[in-house]
């Protein structure tokens, strides 16, 4: 493989220094086969006990011990993780910034319920120093359990603080699996047979710009979508008559990692102006400095009304919430809302280590997101693989579309997606694919992940596409 010529940056963490935080031998398998007879033992005892309507459950995986971006299995198999737990590992597994911040705040207090805790109160405050423009410094959090969570309470907000009932979501979006979360979502494998759903939610073209459905000739997907969502606000007999917020992912997730262009959020904006309805980010999988922005919206200079977070904010523990304007959170009543067991004390104190090493220039590891991602879809581009369509994303949150012709844009099959996923598993690396017909492969690994490690990686990666 060639050296890639992205002009490289002088990190102030040292490479050394980020390997010592993963195993030494990743990637390394051990068992004659795969999976192990211990890994085996485990999935069958998983498949007898547990509910398999959560993802991975069918993945031959197995984890028994992690540290940063690797993990190993009951076999002693030793694996490089690319997925981050799906986006949720910001800083690698048991960092020991976060291990020490969890011991120490476990020895005082755990639990607090719903009244004031100082580390809830810290979270909060320090949550208002790092949002984007718009809610920095003037904002009101609501802390919630997971991504879900944060969606259903946004939505909630949205209805009571605007009067309306309505709410625009999009196409491949992804905003969770209960009630109205899962009615914003469209993902068919969420969806089917669980409805019906929260009503009144209008789905609009995302800018998917690789297989967008219009001309793109004379006007850019991202022009085409923004623009049709403006004529469903503010134009008569549309039916969008009462809507109370726009809901989007600054970088589409699980719809196939598709980053729009700023002109789209922008155009949002200003329909949302000129219509009176918010517009709120689901910043959970795309936020935590993931795109090399502490906030993916950052990248559009767009002010939103409210952002949803989870995910990499919480890493090791579940932390999620939703932002709003400190004039719309006082329209909402006390206690009308209740969470119990959100932001517990442990997690907030995990929270805050993890926004302290994202944000610490010391490490700069926003500024490496950026640059390591274009270095990392420099390389997949050079396996020249007839299989890869389009290498698309934002710092390290990077999309492989893989298909069986480049021209007509056939998804690759689920034969060839089995033999891939087989051959990267059985040689150390975890993938986890997304994508409307599950052909993207996803690059997401922690932000804490050493140089070699990606590329040895992503190499394997290479070496199994050049197996179809």
């Amino acid at each position: 493989m060639p050296l890639n010529n992205v002009a490289k940056e002088r990190y102030v963490v040292t490479e050394a220094e980020l390997e010592a935080l993963n195993f030494p031998d990743a990637p390394r398998m051990v068992s004659s086969g795969f999976p192990g007879p211990r890994a085996a033992e485990a999935l069958a005892l998983s498949a007898q006990v547990e509910s398999m309507a959560r993802g991975g459950g069918r993945m031959p995986v197995v984890m028994d011990r992690a540290f940063g971006v690797t993990f190993k299995d009951p076999d002693g198999n030793t694996f490089i993780d690319l997925s981050a737990g799906v986006g949720v590992s910001s800083v690698g597994r048991c960092h020991p910034g976060v291990v020490e911040a969890m011991r120490k705040q476990s020895e005082a207090m755990m639990h607090s319920m719903e009244v004031n805790s100082t580390k809830r109160t810290e979270l909060a405050a320090k949550i208002s120093e790092i949002m984007p423009e718009g809610l920095r410094g003037d904002c009101i959090t609501f802390f919630a359990q997971s991504g879900s969570d944060a969606l259903e309470a946004a939505v909630k907000f949205a209805k009571r603080v605007t009067g309306r009932h309505q709410i625009i979501a999009f196409h491949g979006g992804y905003h969770g699996v209960w009630n109205a979360s899962g009615a914003l979502t469209t993902g068919t494998a969420y969806r089917k047979g669980y409805g019906p759903f929260m009503g009144g939610v209008i789905h609009a073209p995302y800018p998917y710009a690789y297989r967008f459905p219009f001309d793109t000739t004379h006007k850019s997907a991202e022009q085409i979508a923004g623009e049709y969502v403006d004529y469903l606000l503010n134009t008569p007999y549309t039916a969008a008559d009462d809507v109370a917020a726009v809901i989007v992912e600054p970088v589409q997730g699980e719809g196939g990692y598709v980053p729009p262009a700023p002109e789209f959020l922008q155009l949002l904006r200003k329909a949302c102006d000129r219509s009176g309805a918010l517009l709120i980010v689901d910043e959970v999988q795309a936020g935590a400095g993931r795109t090399g922005k502490m906030w993916a919206v950052e990248h559009s200079g767009v002010k939103p009304d409210m952002l949803t977070f989870g995910k990499g904010m919480g890493g090791d523990v579940p932390m999620a919430g939703v932002v709003m304007r400190s004039d719309l959170a006082a329209k909402i009543p006390d206690g009308s809302v209740p969470n119990t067991f959100a932001a517990n004390s442990v997690s907030a104190a995990v929270a805050l280590t993890n926004i302290s090493l994202l944000q610490d220039p010391a490490l700069g590891l926003l500024n490496r997101a950026h640059t390591l991602g274009m270095e990392a879809q420099e390389r997949i581009r050079g396996f020249n693989s007839p299989f890869v369509g389009e290498v698309r994303g934002r710092g390290l949150m990077i999309g492989i579309e893989l298909v069986e012709d480049k021209t007509t844009k056939e998804p690759l099959s689920r034969d060839n997606l089995g033999k891939l996923m087989g051959h990267v598993l059985s040689h150390g690396v975890l993938m986890v694919p997304c994508g409307r017909y599950t052909n993207v492969m996803r690059v997401m690994p922690s932000l804490t992940i050493p140089r070699s490690l990606l590329i040895k990686a992503l190499d394997i990666f290479g070496e199994g596409l050049a197996t179809l």
